[in-house]
């Protein structure tokens, strides 16, 4: 994966009204969740510009006040009218001890099918992996040459060296449909959209990203 490097100091005050204060000075809280404890500080906001808007993903050497720890995001909230990241979350890794983080696809190739007409349909944008941060790369490639007219690709069909893929195997990433069918399913998205209450408001993009061995204590709860 790609490594960033991001400068941040840590809080003296925690709270809302501190919370608040350190927005206004452009700054955006954060925590790190360690196994014995977390640890609270600020970073600028213009420091999550290459790290949040963007499809790969990082590992984060995140100096705070001359001490390094080596992070990846977790989770990100962002301000419900102006977009503004206004709060971060980061999980401590360790080189011998492998984490869950998601990963972007990147297509390549060009499929029959689409060539013979039929249209491409992504469904999953970003998967699952479990591994060692050494060895999680910046994206999963996934070459689709061989796919035809109503056929995809789904998670079992996949496997990369030395990570492990951690969505359910029957999930389909993508599909070549033909023309009328992706056409058909087009109308009924607008349809259901017009149906919506006013004000709805839609997903926030988030990147998620923990250790695995607390992943799995949650399974077991």
């Amino acid at each position: 994966m790609k490594t960033l490097e991001i400068n941040g100091s840590l809080r003296s005050e925690l709270g809302k009204k501190s919370s608040k204060n350190i927005r206004k000075e452009g700054n955006v809280p954060c925590v790190i969740y360690k196994k014995d404890h977390n640890i609270h500080f600020f970073a600028h906001e213009n420091s999550f510009k290459n790290l949040i808007y963007t499809p790969d993903a990082h590992i984060v050497n995140l100096n705070l006040d001359g001490e390094t720890h080596k992070v990846v995001l977790q989770d990100v909230q962002f301000h419900p009218v102006t977009d503004k990241v206004i709060h971060a979350d980061f999980v401590e890794i360790f080189d011998n001890k492998p984490i869950i983080i998601s990963l972007p696809i990147r297509i390549t190739g060009e499929s029959v099918g689409v060539k013979a007409g039929g249209k491409l349909r992504i469904k999953k944008r970003h998967l699952k992996v479990r591994g060692f941060a050494q060895d999680i790369p910046e994206f999963l490639p996934i070459d689709i040459t061989e796919v035809k007219i109503h056929h995809s690709i789904k998670v079992g069909d996949l496997a990369f060296d030395k990570i492990e893929l951690i969505d359910p195997k029957i999930t389909t990433i993508l599909s070549v449909a033909t023309s009328r069918v992706v056409q058909k399913e087009e109308e009924v998205e607008a349809e259901a959209g017009a149906e919506k209450p006013e004000g709805e408001a839609g997903e926030q993009p988030a990147a998620a990203a923990a250790p695995a061995e607390e992943k799995e204590k949650e399974k077991g709860k």
